[in-house]
């Protein structure tokens, strides 16, 4: 086996498919493909996995591509109603520890025309670069995601020290409402696999995984992204909704109620280029 192999892991029924991030002393660190999931195992408990079966979560995959015609859907309802209105969707930074998922989401949020920034970050650099990137984006959404996991020697779930980046995730999210306190001017949507939901929301979150510390999908923060930019500004986001249109659900994702940052305009402008 070698660096980039897709693998599973026998002792645990080959839940969950990895890519092999890299080989340390004959033990592979792996990333999960559908799954924000950090592992680490011994060689003789992987078994490969064919590319055929890269995605076993086809379901999430099918429940995301059926929300996303209807938004589209709607949009073009709501133009053909209204022609003279314009639209503007809250604006998205996304910082993500991967580089994969971070590519697939900014497909989805020029697809849905949700403005959006988004940046490849490793977790713990994540704190410092919201400093930066904060007073230059100007966004009404903040996504902070990327790996993590408890560690497995470890199941004191109170105890930051035993998550692999829940701690950067935490750290982050305070510099964030070090920026801006009010939950609904900044959405903020934060962790990954496992991580402490309780400290999350506590530091500031809007919406934070993982209440029952279970995997959720990689597209899952990026699905609350698009509601909350979507959900107009005289409106609460329903809770429930929101997080029952996860993969994971209220196990894998919890959150508050919070405003949402979409607004329409008028009259609609024609832009037209200068000669």
């Amino acid at each position: 086996m070698k660096q980039g192999d897709l693998v599973s892991r026998k002792s645990y029924g080959s839940d969950v498919i990895f890519k092999i991030q890299e080989i340390v002393r004959q033990q592979a660190v792996l990333k999960g493909v559908d799954y924000r999931l950090m592992a680490d195992a011994p060689f003789h408990d992987l078994v490969p996995v064919s590319a055929t079966d890269n995605f076993p979560s086809r379901a999430a995959h099918a429940r995301l591509d059926e929300w996303l015609r209807s938004a589209k859907s709607r949009s073009a309802s709501i133009s053909q109603r209204n022609p003279s209105y314009f639209e503007l969707p809250g604006k998205v930074l996304h910082l993500d520890g991967d580089p994969a998922y971070l590519r697939k989401s900014m497909e989805i949020y020029g697809a849905l025309h949700i403005p959006a920034e988004g940046y490849y970050l490793h977790e713990s650099k994540m704190p410092e670069a919201l400093y930066r990137l904060l007073p230059k984006v100007k966004p009404d959404i903040l996504v902070i995601t990327g790996h993590d996991g408890l560690l497995k020697q470890k199941q004191d779930f109170n105890d930051l020290a035993n998550y692999k980046n829940s701690n950067n995730f935490v750290h982050a999210v305070g510099i964030a409402r070090q920026f801006e306190r009010n939950r609904d001017a900044l959405t903020i949507i934060a962790g990954a696999c496992q991580s402490h939901f309780e400290a999350l929301l506590q530091e500031g979150a809007n919406f934070a995984s993982s209440p029952a510390r279970v995997l959720i999908h990689a597209l899952d923060p990026l699905y609350i992204a698009a509601k909350a930019a979507f959900t107009s500004v005289r409106e609460t986001m329903n809770v429930v909704d929101v997080l029952e249109g996860t993969h994971s659900g209220m196990q894998g994702i919890g959150g508050i109620e919070t405003r949402g940052s979409y607004r329409r305009g008028l009259p609609r402008l024609q832009i037209t280029q200068k000669q």
